[in-house]
């Protein structure tokens, strides 16, 4: 049994399917079964595939941008046929029967192979608006999951909401291991931020901005992102007042272990609006402002962010609007009112789906047993 899977190269395409590939295992007990992965070089991605014994094909990759680039031209008529000829071969090695892709741009080439192999094609959709990729392959598909309840553009009879397929790991978090990690006082409200893989320097830059009037009343853990870390702590150093010092605790980036342990930790948490980390902090049931990366693609993390919004769990604040008074006065008035931070625990946890991985596992293996 060989399933072939395929994203984008980024953590947001990667966690989902080691979700999808842990359940699997779970299901699926004997020898025969062999995980692979073709897509865009990424030495993260790489690793964390690698460390669930997945077999990992590079291509070249390459992205159709939607506005005027040079590197279009180079992707569409070199990076992009190299991928396909790429794929090709590895699908000749592989023989998969199954693809599951994520999408994202590296992932057409590979889906487009298993559509001229007449190999099943599964899709996940993590966005309200699905990128050009998934628009694409989703007319060969035969199954597409989605994240969202109103996911655009997809013919509704090939259909299945199961949410963001999240590691069942984060869910089993601790606070004493989080004050250990992090060496956490807990002497006041713990609060997230989550700069997220892109778009971290804004939110960097305004947590020192509020720096040391936050942490007068609550302690932080600060995310600040592999390349920021060093500038982040230097600046702190300068600004910070002494004696609030201990409350603060900026990291460069979390594994596994630390991720699900700050999420137990957190009673709130900032955080940009990608689907993975919005149905994280709704399996962990964290309040949260959500501000959308205002770059992202046809602007999904924005129709991500009110998506979710809408059921109570969370505030949006357009990055524009981010501003020390419009947060701090919000922030007061949030947790002056327990109730209203209760009713939005209650509600993230209403609206996650901590079973997708497990279901799109389950599918995955039904469809090949009935095969």
């Amino acid at each position: 049994m060989r399933i072939l899977f395929t994203g984008g190269g980024t953590g947001g395409h990667v966690f989902p399917l080691v979700a999808i590939i842990r359940e699997i295992r779970k299901l699926y007990s004997k020898k025969d079964l062999g995980f692979f992965y073709i897509g865009p070089k990424d030495e993260f991605g790489a690793i964390l595939l690698s460390q669930e014994d997945v077999q990992v094909k590079t291509i070249a990759g390459g992205k159709i941008r939607r506005y005027f680039s040079l590197q279009n031209l180079i992707d569409i008529l070199f990076k992009i046929p190299w991928s396909f000829f790429q794929s090709l071969y590895y699908f000749a090695k592989i023989d998969p029967q199954l693809i599951f892709s994520k999408g994202g741009s590296g992932s057409l080439p590979v889906v487009f192979c298993a559509k001229l192999f007449k190999i099943p094609i599964f899709l996940h959709e993590s966005d309200v608006v699905p990128g050009l990729s998934n628009r694409m392959a989703s007319k060969w598909a035969k199954r597409i999951f989605t994240s969202f309840p109103k996911t655009e553009y997809f013919d509704l009879s090939k259909i299945t909401l199961i949410g963001n397929p999240i590691r069942a790991e984060i869910l089993d978090g601790s606070e004493e291991k989080a004050k250990e990690l992090f060496n956490l006082t807990l002497e006041k409200p713990v609060f997230l931020f989550l700069g997220g893989s892109q778009g971290a320097e804004a939110i960097n830059d305004f947590v020192l901005r509020v720096l040391n009037t936050l942490l007068e009343d609550f302690e932080i853990i600060h995310i600040c992102g592999r390349e920021n870390i060093k500038e982040v702590q230097a600046e702190a150093q300068v600004i910070i007042d002494k004696n609030l010092e201990k409350y603060y605790h900026p990291c460069s980036f979390l594994d596994e272990e630390k991720l699900k342990n700050a999420y137990k930790a957190a009673d709130f948490a900032i955080a940009r609006a990608g689907s993975g980390t919005i149905f994280e902090i709704a399996a962990t049931a964290v309040p949260s402002i959500l501000v959308p990366l205002p770059s992202a693609a046809a602007n999904h993390q924005a129709k991500n962010a009110y998506t979710y919004a809408e059921t109570g769990a969370a505030i949006v604040m357009e990055q524009d609007n981010l501003t020390p008074n419009f947060f701090l006065e919000k922030i007061r008035y949030l947790f002056a009112r327990p109730s209203v931070l209760e009713k939005m625990k209650e509600e993230a946890l209403r609206f996650s789906k901590p079973l997708a991985a497990k279901t799109a596992a389950r599918n995955i293996l039904e469809y090949l047993m009935l095969e």
